[in-house]
Parts: structure tokens; sequence; C-alpha cells
């Protein structure tokens, strides 16, 4: 049951990102998402983070200005019962623009990085390709199993990419990058990432570039071989997704794993009348996380009994394109409208 005594601490908030300066970026992020940071190129936005090299910012109401990490620090009960949250949020959700190819990578799973990254978590990630140039692609795998030797000698000779398994990309894909699955994403790709809460990737081949300063890029070759899962893959398939209907909105499930939920919303409440409403609410097992990808909307509290604050005002957030809306756990009755799409991401 809701619990509506708790003022600010079960009502929706609008989220700032942090950015990133990659020399693999481009511009979209600015020039399709409105996104006004001061970084060129800006390769992606943390739309939702905590971690310590990229918190977000909390844009409006009485914790406007401070970070997210702060508040779940002091307000832990937002996040929700659910056993994998343990006090801290879980999940970092990205943007990513792909203006040149990125480092072919891999990332470590949670047991490697509590034992040799003090504690950290590991990193499995999701993409929702949200645009692609034509024949444009991502590395997923390899294409036959391989040793560890050959692997090591292919990377000091600069021939790794034969051994790669190379996947054509289009517009509203689904990828599912489990921990020590080798991966990039290549030219020409826009995506939004759900993963762990983690910044750790060990990159092992990155095309002889240096950065702005004119230096070779670290590569993190000895640690990938450790965490790298040397199977050939499978090339992976489009999962079946099947849309479920309510008045004014459609969803669609796009991943589940044991580290989060991710759904797909196509809300066009205008479309069954001009009072129509998309009836919105967590419990309290977990928070939930909005992402606009294209169009706009209205998150409005639905509350009318009365049991307000005097003073405290009614929740409402107006939302566009590229706008991230944070909704705590055992949140107050709410209503989306609007023509939108959006991304839902649950724990």
């Amino acid at each position: 049951m809701t619990n509506r005594n708790s003022g600010w601490r079960t009502k929706p908030f609008l989220l700032r990102p942090a950015g990133k300066d990659y020399l693999w970026g481009g511009n979209r992020l600015k020039e399709e998402f409105g996104k006004k940071l001061p970084m060129e190129p800006l390769a992606e936005t943390w739309e939702c983070s905590t971690h310590p090299e990229g918190p977000s910012i909390i844009a409006d109401g009485e914790f406007r200005g401070r970070t997210l990490s702060e508040v779940v620090k002091e307000h832990p009960e937002v996040l929700g019962t659910h056993p994998g949250i343990k006090g801290e949020l879980p999940i970092l959700i990205k943007l990513i623009d792909a203006g040149k190819d990125l480092s072919v990578q891999v990332h470590p799973d949670d047991k490697y990085a509590r034992e040799r990254e003090n504690g950290a978590l590991g990193k499995t990630e999701m993409w929702y390709v949200l645009d692609a140039a034509p024949d444009a692609g991502l590395v997923y795998g390899f294409r036959h199993d391989m040793t560890k030797e050959t692997l090591r000698e292919s990377l000091e000779s600069g021939t790794v990419e034969k051994y790669l398994q190379k996947v054509r990309v289009c517009k509203d894909d689904v990828f599912y990058i489990e921990a020590g699955t080798v991966h990039a994403i290549g030219a020409g790709v826009l995506v939004a990432e759900i993963q762990e809460n983690s910044n750790l990737t060990y990159r092992m081949y990155d095309y002889d570039r240096v950065d702005k300063n004119g230096n070779p890029r670290k590569l993190h070759v000895e640690k990938a071989l450790e965490v790298v899962n040397l199977k050939g893959s499978a090339e992976p398939r489009q999962p079946m997704r099947v849309l479920r209907y309510q008045p004014g909105c459609a969803m669609e499930l796009l991943c589940r794993c044991r580290y989060f939920q991710v759904e797909r919303l196509l809300m066009n409440t205008k479309s069954v009348g001009n009072h129509s409403k998309v009836p919105f609410q967590t419990g309290s097992n977990s928070f939930q996380v909005l992402l606009c990808l294209e169009g706009s909307g209205r998150l409005q509290e639905t509350d009318k009994d009365g049991s307000k604050e005097p003073g405290e005002e009614a929740a409402d957030i107006c939302f566009g394109k590229g706008d991230c809306i944070f909704i705590p756990a055992d949140s107050v009755p709410l209503a989306l409208t609007g023509r939108a799409q959006l991304l839902k991401v649950s724990c």
C-alpha cells in the first residue's frame, strides 16, 4: 500500500544526465535529443546513474540540483525492497551515439569484479537500437571457438577482426550482452543501453587509435583474456515480441534478466479520447525509470483524496524526447498522457 505521508519520496522527478566525450562519439544526442552538455563529441549520456564517474542530477522538486546518488544514499527506501537492490541503485541507463566504431571489448561478471576490482559489480547489458545507418553493424562474440593463445596472438598481430562475429543492425533491434561476451557497437548506431551499475570495460583492440593527446588508448588484454567467453556464438536472433494493449497504450517486453526488466511503451492517449489517461504506479518491490525516445507527454499525480500535507504540490511532469524520469518505489498514483515512445525499466 502506498505511504501517503512520505511526501516527495513517493513522487517522480526528472533527471539531468552526466555526459562522456569519448573520441568515437558523434553529435546526435545534442541535435536529436536536446542534450545541452559542453562536450565535443558527445558519445554517451548517463541518464539514470549513481555511479561515481557520472551521477545523474535531480532536475526538479525539493532536491533539485543534488545528485541521484546523494538522495538514494540518504533515502534508500526510494529503491524498493527487491533483494537485488541492497540499498544501492543496481542499474545504469545510457544513450550512446557511435559516430565511429567502438573498441572491441569485454566486461567481467560479478564474481570476478568482486574479487579483482575492489568489490565492484560486473557488467551485463542490453542494447535497444534507436537508429542505424545503412549497413551499420556490431560485433557479438566469436565466429567459432577460440583458444586464449589464438586470441592473444591475433590481438598482438592486429588480425583479431577475422575471428569476430559481425551482425547487421536495424532500428528497433534488441541485443542482450552477457558479461564475458566480446562485443563492439559499430559506427552509425544509436542505442539506449541498460546495464548493471558498473563502468568496468576491458578494451581488447582499438584499431591503433590514439587519444586527444596523441597517445595510444590503454588496452586491458590480460584481464580481458581472464574473463572472455571463448566459445563461438550463434548469430543473435531478434526475440519474438508480443504487444499487450490497454486503452491509450501498447506495451512489449524487450528484455528480462536477473538484473533488470525493460519494456517498451507506445502511448497515444489522444487516439481514445481527449480525457484518456494511462494509470501508472510502482509497488513496494522496485523503483521504475521512464526514458522518452520519441514524442512527448505528461506524468501527473492522480491522488485526489486530500491526503497531501498543507502546501504540498501534486507531481506534474511534462516530458519530451530524451527526458528521463525516476519513479520511486511505492509511488503515489500517477497517470500518463500524450503521444510518445518510452522505455520502462525496473528491477
